[in-house]
This record gives structure tokens, sequence and C-alpha cells, in this order.
């Protein structure tokens, strides 16, 4: 049995993860050979090396990676256990509660079922027989993926089974200790700092892990709502009319611009993102009658939203922060309106078009319209295509995001890991497997013909974290993130 200390070496965890098996790249397909007397030019990738793949693996798995999209609670929080919100229950099942969830409700798991299984009051091992019927249909996927390889990695068990699960919750009590966070991102999924956009109710959370933790501003209770109650009082505004509401958004930007690395909306779950320029003399009657409680139109709604929205994307635009907007899947199950979602490509061109000082980040690649946000990138200086969450949506559809983004549009447009979770374990998982597909994706550009390996690898680099680096302008923003008033460690 391996033992905690063996599993939590970020080396070995490297080592194992470059061992025969551990990748499914493509190997050794090439051109067709040209004649003796004939070179190649040199504008032509030739046939790559024997052990191009095992470089661009190696480069791949040591490089640091900025984590450029997470929901994490603070530490301080988990440690609370259930007594957090966001804690639905502090043992092994917590791993499962975050998108896995999902796709075992969908396989046809009873919601009572998910219900005890999530229970803080059932007893951990008896969890794994309320599980159990669902597994083999789920096992698979990437939602699935990602949190076996997390115990795996972080309590030394291959595969969930009877006979397995108490050493599951064994590892799970072990590991979630003061000083975890640090330990799963930093040291074994090498990660470099993470982004957390707040779900906590915070316009902009005073992480007591600045540098770790970095934060954007959450834009979206700013113009849907717009949320009074939660924005409002920390400015210490009383908001009567339209210019009250927008100071409240420029007091927001004013007091933590400096310390967010972005700002974030995922209003695309209630509507496109088609925001249009509304002048406020249209918006404020709309405004005023939301103030009082007044029913609106879905006509008035939108009106006052895409108002508000450019309100707080331009404050965004002047303090030099990115504009991060969700587009594509959309968590949860049986609630997607599909066609909206093939909307947002196009919407994205418009926002692009509409405010070219603006650098837009598209998150989640858009999926499933992955093709059409990759022509948004290729078109507009100002577009960038976040991978966040992709690898464990559909990691084969992201592995062929990143070979067709590296070969069609510019490479400092592409972010290309964010996990995406509330709990911290499956991050590793999620970690995992998009390095394996961006040395997959690097690796079979090779094999095809399309890059040569000394191209190959020096796109690691900046695709794992330097273009990150650069957008978020993160070496100015660590310096004043580790003064901030509330940075404790």
């Amino acid at each position: 049995m391996k033992t905690y200390a063996t599993s939590c070496s970020r080396r070995a965890l490297l080592k194992r993860l470059g061992s025969v098996g551990a990748l499914a790249v493509a190997g050794t397909a090439s051109a067709p050979a040209l004649g003796a007397a004939q070179a190649p030019p040199a504008s032509v990738p030739t046939r790559p090396a024997r052990g191009s793949r095992r470089q661009i693996e190696q480069a791949v798995m040591a490089a640091p990676l900025i984590d450029t999209h997470e929901h994490l609670i603070e530490e301080s929080d988990r440690l609370q256990g259930a007594a957090h919100p966001r804690v639905v229950c502090d043992d092994w099942a917590l791993l499962f509660s975050h998108y896995l969830n999902s796709d075992l409700l969908t396989s046809g798991m009873p919601t009572e079922a998910m219900q005890r299984f999530l229970s803080a009051d059932v007893d951990p091992l008896e969890k794994w027989a309320l599980l159990k019927p669902w597994w083999q249909a789920v096992k698979n996927t990437g939602y699935a993926r990602a949190v076996r390889i997390a115990i795996r990695e972080l309590y030394g068990v291959d595969e969930l089974t009877d006979a397995t699960v108490g050493r599951v919750q064994e590892g799970y009590e072990k590991l979630r200790r003061p000083g975890f966070y640090r330990r799963v991102l930093n040291d074994l999924a090498n990660i470099e700092s993470c982004q957390v956009n707040c779900l906590t109710g915070e316009a902009f959370k005073e992480s007591a892990m600045p540098t770790l933790l970095m934060q954007d501003i959450s834009i979206v209770g700013m113009f849907a709502g717009p949320n009074f109650r939660q924005y409002a009082p920390k400015a210490g505004i009383e908001v009567r009319s339209l210019a009250d509401w927008h100071r409240v958004i420029r007091w927001w930007f004013d007091h933590y611009a400096q310390y967010a690395v972005a700002v974030k909306s995922q209003n695309a779950y209630s509507r496109d993102i088609d925001y249009e320029r509304v002048a406020a003399e249209q918006a404020e009657p709309v405004f005023n009658k939301v103030l009082q409680g007044e029913p609106v139109s879905l006509e008035e709604r939108k009106r006052l939203e895409d108002h508000l929205f450019w309100e707080a994307v331009d404050q965004a635009t002047t303090h030099h922060l990115p504009v991060k907007l969700h587009t594509g899947f959309y968590a949860g199950q049986n609630s997607m309106p599909l066609e909206r979602l093939a909307r947002n490509p196009g919407s994205a061109t418009d926002l692009c078009r509409r405010s070219p000082d603006t650098r837009f980040v598209f998150m989640h690649i858009g999926y499933p319209y992955y093709e059409e946000m990759i022509a948004v990138a290729k078109q507009w200086t100002n577009a960038h295509v976040d991978m966040c969450w992709s690898w464990i949506i559909n990691p084969i559809a992201a592995k062929d995001f990143l070979k067709k983004f590296v070969v069609t549009a510019p490479a400092n447009k592409v972010l290309p890991f964010g996990a995406d979770y509330i709990p911290v374990e499956p991050v590793l998982g999620h970690a995992v497997m998009a390095r394996r597909g961006v040395a997959q994706a690097l690796s079979e550009l090779v094999a095809e013909g399309w890059l040569s390996l000394s191209d190959a690898l020096e796109l690691v680099d900046p695709i794992l974290h330097g273009n990150a680096r650069r957008l978020f302008d993160l070496e100015a923003k660590t310096r004043t993130l580790a003064k901030a008033p509330w940075a404790r460690g």
C-alpha cells in the first residue's frame, strides 16, 4: 500500500505521468518520403526524431502551470467542514459533489440517492453502496477521470471498490489539514497561482492567500438584477437612482481593481452575450422600475442589463482588467438550451467590435462550438480563448481544439487551463488531464508534420504559463497582492 508521503511527491508524480501508457499520444505518422536526391524545403518540418514525444511530454510535465479559473473557497472555510454552506459533506464524497454529480444524475441515479450520498449525516463508509450501481456508467467521463486521478495521487487508491473505500476516506482525512491547498496546488500539481471567481456573494474576495488564490471582480451582480443587497452596502452608497448605481460600480473598481486579475461574468447561463450599447437615458426608466420592485418586460430587462454591462466593462477596461465571459456548456443537468449556446461565438465578435480596447477572454472554448471560437480569436485582436473546464467536459475535443488553434490563430491568445472547481482535490486530477492533452496535441502536430520538434518545444512555456502571465500582468499583481492589507499567508 502506498503511503501518503510517497504519493505526494511531485517529482514521483511527474515521473509516473510520463511513463508508458500515461499519455495516449500519436506516435510515428509522417509525410510520404521524398526522393533520396531531393532535400525537403527548410520551411517544411522533417520527420520527427526518435524520442520527440518524450521530450515534449517531459517539457509539459515540468513547466509551471497558471490556473486561470477556479471557484475555490478559502482553505479556512474548507476546514470548517460541513458547517460551511459550500462544504456539503466533509468526507470523500465531496470530490463527487461538483460536476461529477451531474453525470451521475443524468446516468439515472435517483435524486434521493444523490442527496444521501452527499449528506453530512451518512457514514462515509456506507456511501459506496449508493454510488456503486452507477459508477460503471460514468467512471470514464472527463468529470470522473479528474476525480479518479485525484484519488489515486492523493490517497494511493487506483480503483474504488468495496475493499478500498475505507482507504479513500482515510486518505481524505489525512490530507485535509492546514496547508493542504498549497500541498495540492503548488507541490503536486505544480500550479503557480489560481484565479478565483468567488461564489460566496462578495464581488471581490479578500483572500488570506492572495498570491495563490488571486481573485476576479465578479461583475454579474452589477448588471444582472442588479444585486443591490450584495454590492451597495459595502460601498456605503444609498441607491436612489441609476447615477447612484454607477457610483457603486465605480467604488468596487476604485477599491479593488489594483488587486484583481480580471473581471468575470457567468450571465450566459441566463441569456445570450449579445450586449448592446444602451444610453443611460433609455435604461433609467427601467432601473427605476426595478428599484421600486415593479415588474419589467424581457425587452426592458435586456435594455437595462446591456447598459449596466458596458458600465462595468468600461470600468474594467479603464483599469486594464481583462473581461472573462462564460460561453458554451452549462454546469448542472436538464437545463441547457443549446440553441442559445450556438449564438455565443457570433455575439462574441460583436463585443470585440463594440469595444476594441477591451481584452475579452471567452471561457470554456465555447464547447461544443469550439471551431467558431478559434475563428473569433483568429479574427479579433482583443479576443482570447480560455480552455478552463474543457479538459473534463470533453478531453478529446479539448485536445483537438488546441491542435487546431495552434495552426490557425496566434498562439499567444490561448489559455490552457482552469479546473473550475469548488473542492480543491479534483484540481490536481484536472491539471494532470490538461498536461496530458497539451502534450498530446503538440506531439501529434509534430508526428503529423505540422510542427517541428523545436517549434513544439518553444510553445510549451508560453502556453502553460507565459500567456497568462502577460495577459493578467501577474508579476505586478503578485507584488501588489503580497502587500494587501488582508494577506495572512
